[in-house]
This record gives C-alpha cells, structure tokens and sequence, in this order.
C-alpha cells in the first residue's frame, strides 16, 4: 500500500517535471531546508506566474505532521488536475487569471520520510532533541498560543521556543512576506472534519461566517462527489484549543484560515479511501480557489448591521447599512441548517437596496441568514456579514417547547462497562456505537413532557445533538446513527445496559443518519413524520418520553471502533446549555366552538328596506336584493387571551328552483354606516368577500351553506372583537346571463360559527435594570424581577456583533426563572451585546433588555 504514495523524492521531480512542461504557469521555489537536509518546497501557480506574487493567493500547507500522507497526496494529485484542466474548466480557468496558488505539499519532508520508510505513525519533524530523544510537533511550534512543554518525546511537544524549526521558520518568511495570501488551507487527517482559526475564543468572530462559508461551500462540493458530509468544528467550551498552530498564525496575518481534517485514518487504504478522499477535495479546492479574490483588496467590503427588522409567521424582514452605489447588489442567503453552505441552493434573493423581505416560510421555524455585497462590474463579492438566526413567529393556533434533555435521564450504557453506566448519566457526552473497550454503547434521552397540556397536539417535532468528536468513527461508509423513542414500561432501569439494548421502541424517528454524514461541530437531528408526531403525542399521558440513540452493533474483522461521541452540555467537558440534547416541538391545542346568534337581519332592495326577511337575488326587473346581516360580537370570550382559528357563517335557504340558473351568492364584509341604503350597497368601493362563492345549485344538494372566512376575513374579525365593533355582512347575487325573479329566501336560524383556543396574545412586561458584574472570572448578568402572574422565565442570549432583537439572535446561556446567570466562557477583551426576554407559556417573548458589554469599563 504504501508504495502507492509518493515518497518525498518523487513529489520533487514531478514539481520540477511540471515547472519545465508548463513554464508560464508554474514556478516551483525553495522556501527552507529541514534538520536532514531535505529542500522544502513550493509550487507557485498561476496563468502568467510571472506576475503571480501580485495577485491575491490561496496558500495549501501538506504533510506538516509526518503520519497525515494525505496532504501531500492530495497537492499532487490537485496540481495535476489543474494542469490538465486549466482550459477546460471555465472557474478554474478564472480564477488563475485572478488569483494564485502557493502550493507546499509536504511541510515535514524529513518526518514524512520516517513514516514512510521506518515508523508509519511518526508524527513530529526528526530533530534530534538535548535529551536525545527525536522530534518536534511542528503545528504547536508557531507562535500564537505558544506552550513550552517538558515532555520531549511527548507526539505534541512544541519545541524550545516558537519557530526552534527550520520548517516553521520557513513558513513563516515565506507567509510574512507575502501579504497578497487572502485563504490559507492546512490539510491534516484524520476526522472528516474542518477547524477554523478562533484567536482561543469560545466567542463568535467577525471573520466566523467566512470560514463556516469557505467550509460548507467545500461540504456541498463533497456530497455531490461521495455523499460525505465533513463537520465544522471551532472548538467550543470547554474544549482545550490547540496552541501554536500554523492555522493560527496564518490568522493572526489577516488570512482566512481552516484545517481539513481528511478521512478516518492517518494512512487510509489508498485504492478505497485515499483516491475517495482526493476526488471528493479537488473541486472543493477549485471551489475555495474561485473565493481567493473576495477575500482582497479589490473586492467590495463587507455589509455592516445585517439584522432583523421584522418577522411574521410567514416572512422575516432583513435590513442593513451600506452607502447608496449604483455598481453594488446584494445577495441574500438562507437555510434552515447549522453552518449551511452559501451558494445557488441556498441563495434566496438580490436586492438594490439595504432592505428584504424573505417570504412563504414555514412558522414558528429557525432561519439562517447571511448577506454579501456584489460589484456589477467585477462580479467580485464582499466577505460575509454575520449570521443571523431568526425564529419565524407562531401561527394563530401554534404554541412551541424547546424542551432540554434532562440531566440525571440523560447519558450512555455500555456493553462491557456496566458497573460504571450510572456514572454515565448527566456527565460530559454520550457515546454511541462500538469500540473493542466499551463494547455497544446506547445513548439514553429523556424528555420531560409535563409543560404540554393534554390536550396538545403535536405538529411537528425535531431532536437535536450536538456531534462533539467522531474521531472514533474509523470506518468509511459503515453503521448508522437511529433515534428511537422507547414504549413506557418496557424497561425498568435506565442505566441498565440489557435493559436499554432489549427495550421496546415505539418506532424508529425520521432518518437514520449515516457514518459519513456525521459532522461533528453541526448539530444533528432527527425529523418526525405525522405519525411520529402522534406516537410522541401519547407519551403525553406519561409526562416523559425515553428516547434512545444507537449505533453499528458490530465491527468488521481488523477495525477496533466505530464510536460517535455527541455533547451533553452537562459535566466538565460539558459545553453547557446551548449545547444539550433539546427536543423542538410546535402544537396546537383542540379548539372551542361557539355559535354567534344573528342579532339583525333585513332585505335591501331598490323597494326599501324589509327587516321581516332575510333574501338575495334579483327582482322582476332583474335589480339585485341584498341580504343583510349583523352579529355581537362581544359574545366571544375575551380577545387578549383568544385566538380565533376558524370562521364560518353557517345559512339554510328556505325555498328551492327547479330550473338551473348560472347565479351565484357571494357574502362580503362591511363596514360601519355602508349598510343604510340600496345605494349604499350597491356602490360601495371597497369589496371584501368572504371564502369562496355558492352556486344556486348547491341551494338543493346541501341543507347549510357554509361561507368560510379566509385569512383577511379572519383578521378584520378579530380586529372588530378587538374594537368591540359589530360584524356586518351583505348576501349578494350575481349573474352573467341577466335573472329576473329569482329571490332566495334564507332561514332565521344563520349562525356565526367561530372556532377558537385559548392562548395570551401579548407578552409579560420586559426585563429592566440589566446589569453587569465579574465573579470568578466570568461575567454575570443580572435584573429585576418581573412581577406578572403570567411569566414563564427569562430567556439570555449573547451577540457578539449587535443587539439581540430576538430571542434566538445569538448564543443561548440561560433559559429559567433566576434573575441572574453567568457567561461562563465569555472574552473580557472583546465587545458584546446582551440580551435578556420575559417569555409566557406560549412562549411570547417580550422587547430585549440590552446591555452592551464594554472591555474598557471597569466591572
């Protein structure tokens, strides 16, 4: 197998065979010479290399660690791919014409050899260390974050000092003086997975969105290939951040930086894996290519205050800052998914102007949004503004519940490790899958469903995990991950492992989610069906519902583990409530019905005005007679705490025709003093009818007619029970072929049917009195109670980039009914923006309570 790799060597003359072949576009140069002697190289690519060091650049560093071949693998196989297909792929062709490539395929020459030749899991370069032992991890040898560590044969020692190493040192010059570097790829295995730079923040950066972007984009580049998904992981609380990365100094210049973490083992089976890992990144590599130039100084800048300004249950409203250029546009992206890609898919529209409107969504839904600015000349586009996240308001008759998986029913179960698995339970993270130690290891859930009301149905529902590392997932395209939501009474004790393995499931939930489309750092979650919905829906009675998450239940010969591990969001290595298994569920609640009485009937024709009966179609002269009708509605329960959902007027005729006529009955909504004369009818300007038409010939196949109010019918009735104003209908026929002498008679007995559940419109009174302090070196928040019987909790929420205008604008840090929390991970050297809601049971959420965090304010 490894004969099928490249040595070291081989890459040298196939760069220079390149070079010689293809002179105006590649120029190979020595950067460095490692500890043994070897040159270090890299391929500068370009359409006229010439003048490459003058465009904007992607820098590619391979191979840094001696055991990760595929970095140097994949630059080979990429530089060949470009050669050949320079003129014949339109992007590609572009982008060399924009932009350059500085290629290092191998970084640690000396270690690469080593592995190849002697030690195949070598990792550090092959320096000979004062204590005699070998080596120095040349990714924690650059500056930012730097460690001096003791340990010289430790796989991660950094080195005396920063930059000890020839390697590193050659980077370095060779970065510092090439300031046109826009992207900087660092490509490592194992994993399936990217790591974006993070300055040792857990906080959101303004050059985040770029990165998830670059990622992402790369993602759908993959799944068109394999169908493999990478994660996209910053690194989240309290996870230790690698320190002295090349990724972090590249950042530290300015460059957009990320790891790729490739496949699933550092020397995959080249024929299976290896060729898989290579076809799948040389269009994500031409696709990261394209975006070098919006990334430098010709592109526009970035849109400034990307937020909401508006929401419906149907619509998001978006505005932003920009100054008025007849050579700029927008483009708007949105997705329903964490850390989604922006491109076609996902675009949803352009603008002119520092507004849109995003419309036809679903309700009470989170959204993604990001934005770019486009020149119309260049066709060059802005960096990302940040992403915003937005929840769609509830429909009418809609309540929703993030509901958090609780701590003592939430944790593992392992085959072999059975006297530990009550200790598996509210700590750290769920493992799930098979590894030789643990054996089977089940992940156990439980849901507390005493919030919903009996009589709640669901409408839909989402689970959620966090996928925390899938380092252990060694198996290309082996095993699924299921959720299963377990029968009530099939099992007696839930750290058990037998009894969890061998409990009844009431049914598998949504889609499995395959080995290669684990992402860790992008939440998972499992969608239910109607029917699901309606299996989660009993469990209503047991006010619990016992999920349970399981993997492969064996290995193939050879493999030793196949192991997902998701967050917990309790314990130590807890990232906290944001990160915690949470059950997403939206419902509604079986409605009231009540029937409005008529409280005034009449005729109106061109005779008068007959308040004995109640008719409609045309007289002997073929004048149209209008039927009209009035309701109280002060006889509905109380508006602030209703909410109308469905409204019909409900009406009988009396008398029957036995010719067929083409007339048709319309019911349209009137407004106060339109309803005196014939005249007054008959011209009125404004027209609202009610649902839809009732054909003359309907009058004798059905006893009721039901005119059902649509959604504008329905908004004017509730703004009149608003106002305690009276509803005012007219009966009116038409015709296209001129009746005469056809008058309808309708029964006294009209009703106004009107469907409705109990639900507060408005919400609590807002937070007052936010204020800061710093406790244990963390920040805490803190307010005034809010005195109102109808308060559920607070809700807190962190925005690193501008006010939070709703609650799910920004990071989650506390959800409950204290008066205070803590930012346990926040940066005291960065500005951020607080926000605090009073929420009900719906939940409605009041105005955010803002305090700006200053880091030049004393706390």
């Amino acid at each position: 197998m490894k004969n099928q790799y490249m040595s070291y060597q081989e890459s040298l003359e196939f760069l220079h065979a390149m070079e010689k072949q293809y002179p105006d576009l590649i120029e190979v140069i020595k950067i460095g010479t490692t500890y043994e002697g070897r040159d270090i190289v890299l391929a500068k690519i370009s359409n006229n290399v010439e003048t490459a060091d003058e465009k904007p650049a992607l820098l590619y560093t391979g191979s840094i660690h001696a055991r990760e071949w595929i970095g140097h693998e994949l630059a080979l196989k990429f530089i060949s791919h470009v050669v050949q297909n320079r003129t014949v792929d339109p992007v590609l062709e572009k982008a060399l014409e924009e932009s350059t490539l500085y290629m290092v395929p191998c970084l640690n020459p000396d270690g690469y050899e080593y592995s190849r030749k002697h030690f195949s899991f070598w990792r550090k370069n092959r320096r000979k260390n004062h204590d005699g032992t070998y080596g120095v991890d040349l990714n924690r040898n650059f500056s930012i974050g730097f460690v001096k560590q003791k340990d010289t044969s430790s796989n991660v020692y950094g080195g005396e000092e920063p930059f000890s190493e020839a390697e590193t040192r050659a980077i370095k010059e060779f970065v510092d003086a090439h300031e046109n570097i826009t992207i900087a790829l660092d490509y490592h295995s194992q994993g399936n997975v990217f790591f974006p730079a993070h300055k040792f923040k857990h906080e959101a950066e303004m050059n985040g969105t770029d990165m998830n972007v670059i990622a992402a984009n790369m993602n759908d580049e993959f799944v068109k290939i394999t169908g493999r998904k990478y994660g996209i992981h910053r690194g989240k609380p309290p996870a230790h951040l690698i320190s002295g990365s090349g990724r972090e100094y590249y950042y530290s210049r300015g460059i957009i930086a990320l790891v790729v973490e490739v496949g699933t083992k550092n020397i995959p089976d080249y024929m299976k894996s290896m060729s898989s890992s290579i076809h799948e990144n040389i269009p994500a590599l031409i696709k990261t290519f394209s975006e070098v130039i919006n990334y430098s100084s010709y592109a526009p800048r970035r849109v400034e205050d990307f937020t909401i300004d508006d929401r419906t249950p149907s619509s998001v409203t978006l505005v932003w800052k920009y100054e008025k250029r007849d050579d700029i546009f927008f483009e708007i992206y949105r997705s329903t998914k964490d850390k989604d890609a922006c491109n076609e898919r996902t675009k949803v529209g352009i603008a002119g102007e520092n507004s849109f409107v995003d419309t036809d969504l679903e309700s009470s839904t989170n959204y993604h949004y990001t934005i770019r600015a486009v020149n119309k000349n260049t066709s060059f586009k802005s960096p990302f503004a940040p992403v915003v996240k937005v929840r769609t308001k509830l429909d009418d008759d809609e309540f929703f519940k993030l509901i958090f998986a609780s701590k003592d029913g939430t944790g593992y179960v392992g085959q072999y490790t059975q006297e530990q698995n009550r200790s598996h339970f509210g700590l750290n993270s769920l493992f799930v899958g098979i590894n030789k130690s643990k054996g089977i290891c089940d992940a156990v859930a439980t849901i507390d469903l005493s919030a919903l009301p009996k009589n709640a149905i669901i409408k839909s529902a989402r689970f959620y995990l966090y996928p925390m590392n899938r380092v252990g997932a060694k198996i290309e395209k082996f095993g699924q991950w299921d959720l299963s939501l377990l029968k009530h009474g099939s099992f007696s004790e839930i750290t058990d492992f037998n009894e969890i393995e061998n409990a009844e499931s009431k049914g598998i939930i949504g889609q499995a989610i395959k080995s290669r489309q684990l992402t860790q750092g992008i939440w998972n979650f499992w969608e239910f069906s109607q029917r699901e919905c309606e299996m989660l829906q009993e469990e209503i009675e047991n006010k619990q519902a016992v999920f349970r998450i399981d993997g492969p239940k064996y290995l193939p010969d050879g493999e030793d583990s196949q192991m997902m591990q998701f967050d917990i969001g309790y314990g130590q290595f807890g990232g906290g409530i944001h990160y915690r298994p949470m059950l997403d569920i939206k419902y509604t609640v079986k409605n009231e019905k009540i029937n409005l009485p008529v409280q005034t009937f009449t005729t109106i024709s061109k005779e008068g005005v007959d308040e004995s009966v109640l008719q409609s179609g045309f007289d002997a002269n073929g004048d149209k007679v209008y039927g009209y009708l009035d309701f109280d509605l002060s006889q509905l329960p109380e508006h602030n705490k209703t909410m109308i959902i469905q409204c019909a007027l409900k009406i009988r005729n009396k008398n029957t025709f036995k010719k067929k006529t083409d007339i048709r009955f319309y019911v349209e909504l009137v407004e106060i003093g339109e309803a005196g004369t014939y005249e007054d009818i008959k011209n009125r300007e404004k027209i609202e009818y009610i649902g839809y038409e009732v054909a003359e010939s309907d009058l004798n196949a059905k006893e009721y007619q039901y005119f059902n109010f649509d959604t504008l019918s329905r908004q004017v009735l509730d703004e009149l029970h608003q106002e305690g104003k009276t509803l005012k209908l007219v009966i009116k026929p038409t015709s296209a072929l001129g009746a005469k002498n056809r008058i309808t008679t309708w029964n006294e007995d009209v009703a106004l049917v009107v469907k409705y559940i109990e639900k507060r419109r408005t919400p609590v009174a807002a937070v007052e009195n936010v204020k800061i302090s710093k406790e244990n070196r963390m920040i805490k928040l803190y307010w005034d109670k809010v005195e109102d019987e109808a308060l559920s909790g607070y809700y807190v929420v962190r925005n690193s980039f501008h006010p939070p205008k709703h609650f799910m604008d920004g990071v989650k840090l506390y959800g409950g009914k204290d008066t205070w929390t803590y930012d346990n991970f926040a940066a005291f050297d960065t500005e951020k923006y607080y926000a605090v809601f009073s929420y009900d049971d719906v939940p409605n959420f009041s105005k955010p309570a803002i305090v700006r965090y200053d880091p030049l304010e004393k706390y």
